[in-house]
């Protein structure tokens, strides 16, 4: 009878790959796969180019300014951000912040209620108008483009149309005067002191939701599926991912930012214009779009949003503070989006040949 048989004793080759398998990802890899590398070196480039060109920019009101306005961009910027993680766009967004705001206040003027009560009706019709773009887009099958088109267009003429029937003009009547308002704009577009320094409100909604994009897009089961379906919505659905209610739900998540912003521009002025937020999607989308956001789908994140809109922010103001002439303010941001969208693909790119 034959003695029991060994296993072989595994080579060397064998031993390194095995060894191989089981290394870490070096920070460095990890470092540049992040999505929101480029966005970073690019803001804090435009930091220290705005730190040199105008000597107020550095004051702690100055930064202030910078702050609030990259959160009054941010807001958007973050769910239009894992909208375009989830493969779609969002063209109607801009004027959809004006609708919310109309809502509001039209409601709770023309119905002599608590504003409150204008705020809830506005929610949930914002809501229901996020909810039909993403309906239709799932059940119809069009690109998103051509549905929030649509619904940019009709929104864009719903808000000047019923603003100037009811109201008798292009914009809404004053709300200051009505109960729940103080607590209102408390909420949504209050100032708050900080070390000796003015801060907005909305600086701290922008970096809750923030936070909470962070958290959905890294740490839940819906975070993987709005990147499965941005990578390949019919290999998603394939596995069991819901694809139809991840974009319904992406939609839902732009027309709460929508919301939210649209009330802290009716709180922060009292009154609205209904002409107000056409071409500011295109604005969104930039700032998504710098933060490391792929047109394609499926790559980015919450917090390159944030910085894309910081980017904005200090561009915006920047200018202002070192006088120069505002018009040049659009070829700024242009150069900033095709700067961006070349670093974030050479980024990419160093990321995979890593890998």
């Amino acid at each position: 009878m034959s003695g029991p048989v060994t296993a072989p004793a595994p080579s060397p080759d064998a031993e390194q790959a095995a060894d191989e398998r089981l290394l870490r990802t070096s920070p460095l890899r990890r470092l540049l796969g992040r999505p929101e590398l480029g966005s970073v070196v690019g803001a804090f480039a435009v930091f220290v180019f705005f730190a040199f060109a105008a000597d107020s920019f550095l004051r702690a009101g100055s930064l202030s300014t910078v702050l609030y306005a990259a959160s009054t961009i941010g807001i958007m910027a973050v769910p239009v951000a894992l909208l375009m993680i989830g493969g779609e766009f969002d063209l109607s967004a801009g004027v959809l912040v004006t609708s919310s705001a109309l809502v509001s206040s039209m409601f709770s003027y023309q119905m002599t209620a608590n504003v409150w009560v204008g705020v809830g009706v506005s929610l949930l019709a914002t809501l229901a108008i996020g909810a039909f773009n993403g309906v239709m887009l799932t059940r119809t099958r069009l690109p998103s483009f051509i549905i929030t088109l649509g619904t940019f267009l009709m929104l864009t003429g719903l808000n000047l149309g019923f603003t100037k029937l009811i109201s008798g003009t292009v914009s809404t009547k004053s709300i200051s005067d009505m109960e729940g308002f103080d607590s209102a704009r408390a909420l949504f577009a209050s100032t708050f002191t900080l070390g000796g320094v003015d801060f907005k409100i909305t600086i701290v909604w922008w970096l809750l939701l923030v936070a909470a994009a962070t958290w959905i897009l890294l740490r839940t089961r819906a975070g993987n599926w709005i990147f499965a379906v941005g990578g390949n919505k019919d290999a998603a659905r394939a596995v069991g991912v819901p694809v139809t209610a991840t974009k319904i739900g992406l939609y839902l998540g732009v027309a709460f930012g929508a919301w939210v912003s649209g009330q802290h521009l009716l709180f922060s002025f009292d009154a609205v214009q209904s002409g107000e937020g056409v071409g500011n999607e295109l604005i969104y989308i930039i700032a998504a779009v710098i933060g490391g956001c792929l047109i394609t789908g499926g790559y980015g994140s919450a917090v390159g949003s944030a910085v894309g809109a910081l980017i904005f922010g200090m561009t915006s103001k920047g200018i202002v503070f070192a006088e120069w002439d505002p018009d040049w303010f659009k070829f700024f941001l242009g150069a900033m989006l095709l700067l961006a969208t070349l670093l974030n693909a050479w980024v990419r790119k160093r990321a995979e040949a890593t890998a």
